[in-house]
């Protein structure tokens, strides 16, 4: 497991909701090897408190991604303090959230992929020409059961249909890379004890944590496939990290295979379309 950590040493890593759970312990991992980590979180003082145990430098940056002025705000700082990054990490969700983003969006597909999408577009050029720079975005086995149509996004909504579009872009990504010096991958982490239920039912976080208690899914554990994606030599272009034992729930980080769904090409394509439309971004691939 070491040796994936050789793409870590004095690289910059930026990871989405890493003040808690998984983004905690990944921007943790990065940091003991050697990255030069920067926090992006909405709660400003708990990403400082985050990068107080963290220490080694660790930086912080206001991110809130429910709202598209507050990514542009954020890539707008970060762009000013760094002129490369090595590691972008999407690892920032919500499940069950209520309501709807500053922008108008169902708030789970506009935290999990619109917020994402705009803020990988907005800090691209960052990581091209990066030598082995990475883009890995954090989906979830309930890709599964997503669904999307591009048209109307609107009334797009749902954690499923989030964590499908969370694929969907970061196979698109991959193929817009081809010829560059940058690769997009994506992770999930199984079950994990984290904080990402906090918006919903107590039967059904209750009954999440103690599956994820049951396998000893700590969120080190959970962790794992986002960091062999992120820092292991041997990952290419377009995989997809999970864990490897019992329905993907358990067990160290291998190659998993995604829903056909999410690799429709013509969906691909169509959600990209869509997803800058409604951001109103640019990106440079």
């Amino acid at each position: 497991m070491n040796e994936w950590f050789r793409l870590s040493s004095g690289r910059v890593a930026v990871v989405t909701g890493a003040n808690t759970g998984l983004g905690f312990a990944t921007a943790r991992a990065l940091a003991e090897h050697g990255a030069r980590v920067v926090l992006a979180c909405r709660d400003e003082r708990k990403a400082r408190d985050a990068a107080s145990r963290i220490g080694r430098g660790t930086q912080v940056v206001r991110l809130d991604l429910a709202s598209l002025d507050s990514v542009r705000e954020a890539a707008d700082e970060l762009r000013a303090r760094h002129d490369r990054i090595d590691l972008l990490i999407n690892n920032a969700g919500v499940t069950n959230a209520p309501g709807r983003t500053a922008d108008g969006f169902e708030m789970q597909f506009g935290v999990n992929h619109l917020g994402h999408f705009a803020w990988t577009a907005l800090l691209l050029d960052r990581l091209l020409e990066v030598p082995s720079s990475r883009v890995v975005t954090v989906s979830s086995i309930a890709h599964r059961f997503g669904r999307i149509d591009p048209e109307d996004l609107r009334a797009a909504g749902g954690y499923p249909a989030s964590k499908l579009a969370n694929l969907l872009f970061a196979y698109e990504l991959a193929k817009r890379l081809r010829g560059t010096e940058t690769v997009s991958l994506a992770a999930h982490p199984g079950g994990a004890t984290t904080e990402i239920f906090r918006h919903s039912s107590s039967v059904f976080r209750g009954a999440n944590l103690a599956i994820a208690r049951l396998f000893g899914r700590t969120p080190a554990m959970g962790a794992l496939p986002t960091l062999r994606a992120a820092t292991d030599p041997g990952a290419r272009n377009g995989e997809y990290y999970g864990p490897g034992g019992l329905f993907e729930i358990r067990g160290y980080p291998e190659l998993v295979k995604s829903s056909a769904r999410s690799h429709d090409a013509d969906l691909q394509k169509r959600l990209w379309e869509a997803s800058l439309r409604a951001t109103g971004v640019g990106c440079p691939v």
